[in-house]
């Protein structure tokens, strides 16, 4: 039997602007994870143990952030001379108008790219975003998406009805096929959403996005081609015209994508790894540089948390992360916060519901947001974030929900 063959595109998103200012100068998929992982580090994983070796990676903004953590492939045996990994950057003078520059969505980015899907001649494109946190075997779903004959498969998972209408709301029939479809809906009706793992046939898909740009790009603005997300003409058209079906995802799946998410999901994992990570057989796969083992000493207090390579804790941290390289010194707390790599937290500072960004340093005695009840459920306008190479001044006071632009004083 010949084999399927299988071409993935991770989208690596745009600016990132939920981040705020933790994406001023990175690629959104290039910001740490659980201290010692990156972002992108899931869907690269999940690819390489999936036995997935033809991967694109797109990304529309800060490519270089991005270029250097993924190291040509080379942690996930993506760095071969057949396949492996590409990287895709927006292109310039090549093409139409609608064509060139960043894309304004996922959909609209696969409409750019249809030439070189069409060139593949892949049975099957899988299409995913890099702001998620799950372990998963994609081989499952391709099995799904070919006994169904189907033009698209998307991969469902489970969120509290409350959640449902941040993201993609998905009705699925007794058949398994995709019988109604909601994109952010106000009042979502079902707790079934898109998990933003799509499965399409090319031979399908590529007609569908060219019909689409000719019913909407004369109308959009030059350099927009108007299919915007995937969600708002692709995926109606494709449950209108085609068959579509659903494949349900086992086990844990967070969207990582704005802080107090981001926050929730370190939380989330703190004391249980929800199988994502402790997984001897599928293990997530990163390019770390080596450090010394981390350091707790007499006089500190550490309790559920995550504390990385590289570290020196002299005061106390509780319910948090630190990523490689923190010092958290004497006298100092660290609370319910996500602290990226080689940040200071000098002695006396209090640290509460909060990110701060790698290489900062926060001043004796100064104090980041303040200790709040959050339970498993985050209050958005409580995370402060502190942006790269920020520094907070000795005894100052930013108050909870607090930003901080890289490089800057406060």
């Amino acid at each position: 039997m010949p084999r399927t063959r299988v071409l993935a595109v991770i989208q690596a998103g745009g600016a990132g602007s939920r981040m705020d200012v933790l994406t001023r100068e990175r690629a959104k998929p290039s910001l740490p994870f659980a201290g010692i992982y990156q972002l992108v580090d899931f869907p690269l994983s999940n690819l390489a143990h999936s036995g997935i070796t033809d991967v694109w990676l797109s990304v529309s903004y800060l490519g270089s952030s991005l270029e250097q953590e993924v190291a040509n492939g080379r942690p996930w045996d993506l760095d071969r001379n057949r396949g492996g990994l590409r990287l895709l950057m927006p292109q310039e003078g090549n093409g139409s108008t609608d064509e060139e520059g960043f894309a304004h969505g996922n959909a609209d980015e696969l409409y750019r790219l249809r030439d070189q899907i069409r060139a593949a001649r892949a049975d099957v494109l899988l299409v995913m975003s890099a702001d998620h946190v799950y372990r998963f075997d994609y081989q499952d779903a391709i099995a799904t998406h070919l006994e169904a004959g189907a033009a698209c498969t998307v991969v469902t998972t489970q969120r509290p009805l409350e959640e449902a209408g941040d993201h993609a709301c998905v009705e699925v029939g007794d058949d398994g096929a995709v019988t109604g479809f909601a994109y952010k809906p106000e009042e979502p009706s079902t707790t079934t959403v898109a998990a933003e793992i799509m499965l399409y046939d090319p031979e399908v898909l590529v007609p569908v996005l060219e019909e689409l740009h000719g019913e909407l790009g004369a109308d959009s603005p030059a350099g927009d081609s108007g299919l915007d997300d995937f969600g708002d003409h692709l995926l109606p058209r494709l449950v209108e015209r085609h068959r579509v079906v659903a494949h349900a995802m086992p086990g844990y799946w967070r969207d990582v994508g704005e802080p107090h998410k981001y926050v929730e999901a370190h939380r989330e994992l703190l004391r249980d790894d929800r199988d994502v990570f402790d997984h001897l057989g599928w293990p997530i796969l990163t390019r770390q540089p080596q450090r010394a083992p981390a350091r707790v000493l007499d006089g500190a207090a550490v309790a559920d948390s995550l504390v990385s390579p590289g570290c020196r804790v002299e005061g106390r941290v509780e319910r948090s992360v630190l990523g490689p390289g923190v010092v958290v010194a004497p006298g100092a707390v660290v609370r319910d916060s996500v602290v990226f790599a080689d940040t200071v937290v000098e002695a006396g500072a209090t640290v509460d519901w909060a990110i701060v960004d790698e290489l900062c340093r926060i001043g004796a005695d100064a104090r980041i947001g303040e200790p709040a009840e959050g339970g498993t459920s985050v209050d958005p306008d409580v995370v402060s974030v502190i942006g790269r190479e920020a520094r907070v001044s000795e005894g100052a006071v930013l108050e909870p929900g607090s930003r901080l632009e890289p490089g800057t004083a406060g």
